[in-house]
């Protein structure tokens, strides 16, 4: 019997979420393990043993530790197929993958916590234009997300066809950061209706940030 899967991470995290929703997806029982990013508890040298970069989340999976949540998404696919979450076709694979880091390597790390908190503190800037930061990077990737999913054939009910992929795992997390910071969603049609349809998965709803037990 396999280890149970343990994931270090923290209910607003949006990396974090992306790897509940993947094991939601999958049906596989973990245990979470919170580390409150807020009061940089992942900078205490016990999490940073875990993973020296302070970020989440951390997966221990099969006895092994794994960082970077579409490496972490990446790996319970190879290993626990059903259902699977890139597509049998290389181009359809390399599509999935393009959509998903345009939102998991373009636009989330430029709008995360320790880069708002470093545009509060040491550059002082005021709420009002951390908050036209955010929903700035966020409307360009979503701009470049609606231009390519509108336009594609490949397109279905979810980013890749009418079955769940990484890329709709990365999108739904971006929405909800989006909805928090009032960002108007109406030009981007394609992208909400796709978020809309994920969030009516059970798997999507349960990882909400909302629904976590270190929620507040």
């Amino acid at each position: 019997m396999s280890e149970p899967i343990t994931l270090h991470g923290y209910y607003r995290s949006s990396a974090s979420f992306r790897v509940r929703i993947a094991l939601n997806l999958k049906g596989l029982a973990y245990r979470t393990v919170s580390h409150h990013l807020r009061r940089g508890e992942q900078n205490l040298p016990d999490y940073r043993h875990i993973n020296p970069q302070g970020l989440v989340p951390a997966a221990e999976i099969d006895g092994q530790l794994f960082t970077q949540s579409l490496a972490i998404i990446e790996y319970l696919d190879e290993t626990r197929r059903d259902p699977p979450l890139l597509p049998e076709d290389a181009a359809g694979r390399a599509r999935v993958r393009s959509l998903s880091q345009i939102i998991a390597c373009d636009v989330h790390p430029i709008d995360n916590l320790r880069v708002l908190n470093y545009l509060r503190g040491p550059l002082g800037q005021p709420d009002e234009a951390v908050a036209r930061w955010y929903n700035h990077w966020i409307g360009e990737g979503f701009q470049a997300l609606e231009a390519l999913l509108s336009k594609s054939r490949h397109t279905g009910r979810f980013c890749h066809g009418d079955t769940v992929s990484i890329a709709d795992v990365c999108l739904v997390p971006q929405i909800i950061n989006a909805k928090t910071y009032a960002l108007d969603l109406s030009p981007f049609p394609t992208v909400k209706r796709i978020a809309d349809a994920a969030l009516l998965l059970a798997a999507f709803e349960r990882a909400l940030p909302a629904n976590q037990e270190d929620a507040e």
